[in-house]
């Protein structure tokens, strides 16, 4: 199978690996670098570093609308295109090319969670399971129907990195099968239950302790590691990677013991966190040293 890779993010990388072991990659798009770091330097993509060791070509157009990146894409003449989190939209005249179309690698129990951010959103919106979807593209945000499906159970103490770490494997298993099993009858998505996940923005992501517990707790760890929730502790900006839900009640932010904190109902204890310029510590190590207060704003 001559297949056309499209991912940019770390999420893409073990997908690209688990294909070129058993087919052959003709082409691997991702994004451009892009400015990164404190010097700013251009960065090369996760999947454009991945991709040069492993020998392949690479691309990354600005677009795929003018003629010239569809002449160019077109001139590959490949079977089939995986797309896992590229970032560009395909429009119609991409899509059409492969001769057995374009599969999306989508990182969501489908209807459920379309969009730019459905691991975090599956997490912050309390979700029981999750899982990954391989769709045929369309021209619609993440509207294509179905070809195969894998559920996987959220852990009560899970984080956006855990989990996008899990379900990266479970797609390039999954993608591996499917094109194995080509060509498939595809299961149009259902009219029911469709939710979009937003992309994330970083003025969410200050804990709002007046919340239920749970609710701050999936908050904390639907937003690790980035951009993560913070609050401020001694006027420092406290990143918080790791939490759970304790017992203990309060008024919303005072500060039980160590880093357990009450919320509006309920309490949750951080078990990671980061203070400004420094990498993420234990609660222990956090506490060493350091006086809490005792509310949290």
């Amino acid at each position: 199978m001559k297949i056309i890779f499209m991912g940019t993010p770390e999420f893409s990388v073990p997908i690209l690996k688990a294909l070129n072991a058993q087919h052959e990659i003709i082409a691997v798009y991702c994004q451009p670098p892009r400015p990164a770091g404190r010097g700013k330097a251009d960065r090369a993509s996760p999947v454009q570093i991945c991709a040069e060791a492993l020998g392949l070509p690479v691309f990354h157009p600005v677009s795929l609308r003018d003629a010239e990146a569809q002449q160019a894409f077109a001139g590959l003449k490949a079977d089939l295109a995986v797309v896992v989190a590229y970032g560009l939209i395909l429009p119609q005249a991409v899509l059409d090319q492969p001769r057995l179309g374009c599969l999306n690698i989508h990182a969501s129990l489908l209807p459920r969670w379309r969009g730019a951010a459905p691991i975090h959103r599956a997490i912050m919106a309390g979700d029981d399971e999750t899982g990954v979807c391989i769709m045929q593209m369309e021209a619609g945000l993440d509207t294509g129907p179905v070809l195969a499906c894998e559920a996987t159970k959220i852990g009560v103490e899970e984080t956006t990195a855990d989990l996008h770490d899990r379900l990266s494997l479970i797609g390039s298993t999954l993608i591996c099968a499917t094109i194995e099993r080509l060509p498939l009858t595809a299961v149009p998505q259902s009219e029911q239950g469709v939710t979009y996940a937003t992309k994330i923005d970083k003025a969410e992501a200050h804990v709002v302790w007046s919340k239920p517990a749970a609710e701050v707790d999936r908050h904390i760890r639907g937003l690790s590691p980035f951009p993560g929730a913070w609050c401020e502790i001694n006027g420092e900006r406290i990143k918080l990677l790791r939490s759970r839900v304790a017992e203990g009640s309060g008024v919303a932010g005072q500060v039980l013991d160590g880093l357990r904190i009450a919320c509006g109902d309920g309490a949750v204890e951080i078990t990671l966190a980061q203070r400004e310029g420094k990498r993420p510590m234990s609660a222990a190590d956090f506490l060493n040293g350091l006086k809490m207060p005792d509310m949290l704003g």
